[in-house]
């Protein structure tokens, strides 16, 4: 396979880490629908532009608000935009956090919980002006109520977000997924293949250690922000990206409907792209 799957344009440009300059390609594909969508050579150099671009929209939407509210994603195709994110200067106290999905039942404290994951990737590392968790011990549809109207009193600026190998973004699996969904806030089930992709992604031991249901934002509640950053990846998310950016937009592949969302930009790696051949 060639270095670069398909046709793009490759640009160089600068940025500053650890006091030095040095150089990254960016691969920049044509735009698909509403999603600019680049492609680096490394998970690293994906994850260091993601947060210098991330860091640039927070300052901006600074100079206009008091505070702004970001929803962030818990997995490890987010690790290494997190880490860089942490890095960045962005003023942390006028920012709340909020998560975007949790597993109901998992014991109190449980690594393997998505609050665990983003304390210690970033929740744990920055001071934010508030944390917002979902609670996976509560009492689902009252917690879901709860969660729901603290969106309606902070509504999303910003989703640092990823998809998952059946297409699912936060967890609204295609069986799950509802474009028009009334909800902001919602208990599901988890399908079989999302479950085995905590397994890959080496999150819980084994199949039956998953739990089969969660708390998620919903589709309409993730595309209320006014921008969308979509950090995806690794060869086992090529087609469903490729499902996302070429398929119909339709529910067998939630993130499809990224196409329609203006403001949205995808960061992928180049083992992410071989499906865009």
């Amino acid at each position: 396979m060639s270095r670069h799957p398909i046709g793009v344009e490759e640009k160089r440009f600068k940025y500053r880490t650890h006091n030095k300059k040095e150089s990254i390609t960016i691969m920049i594909y044509r735009q698909y629908g509403e999603v600019l969508l680049k492609v680096f050579d490394t998970r690293e150099e994906m994850g260091l532009v993601a947060a210098q671009e991330a860091m640039q929209t927070i300052a901006d939407l600074l100079t206009r608000q008091e505070y702004i509210n970001c929803i962030f994603a818990a997995a490890p195709s987010q690790t290494e935009f997190l880490g860089a994110l942490s890095r960045q200067d962005i003023t942390w106290k006028r920012i709340n956090a909020f998560h975007m999905d949790e597993y109901l039942g998992l014991p109190i404290g449980s690594p393997s919980s998505f609050g665990a994951f983003l304390n210690y990737h970033i929740f744990g590392k920055v001071s934010f002006r508030a944390l917002h968790l979902i609670d996976g011990n509560a009492k689902s549809e009252e917690e879901c109520a709860r969660y729901a109207k603290l969106l309606n009193k902070f509504p999303p600026d910003i989703v640092f977000m990823g998809i998952g190998e059946n297409g699912h973004i936060a967890f609204n699996d295609p069986a799950v997924a509802n474009f028009e969904d009334p909800l902001l806030v919602k208990e599901v089930v988890l399908e079989k293949a999302c479950r085995i992709q905590q397994v890959h992604d080496g999150c819980f031991p084994s199949l039956k250690d998953v739990p089969e249901k969660a708390i998620t934002l919903t589709t309409p509640a993730l595309l209320s922000a006014r921008h969308v950053f979509c950090i995806v990846p690794g060869e086992r998310k090529a087609a469903a990206t490729a499902a996302a950016l070429m398929g119909e937009i339709t529910t067998a592949c939630p993130a499809g409907i990224l196409r329609k969302k203006t403001g949205t930009r995808m960061y992928i790696d180049t083992h992410c792209a071989v499906g865009l051949q």
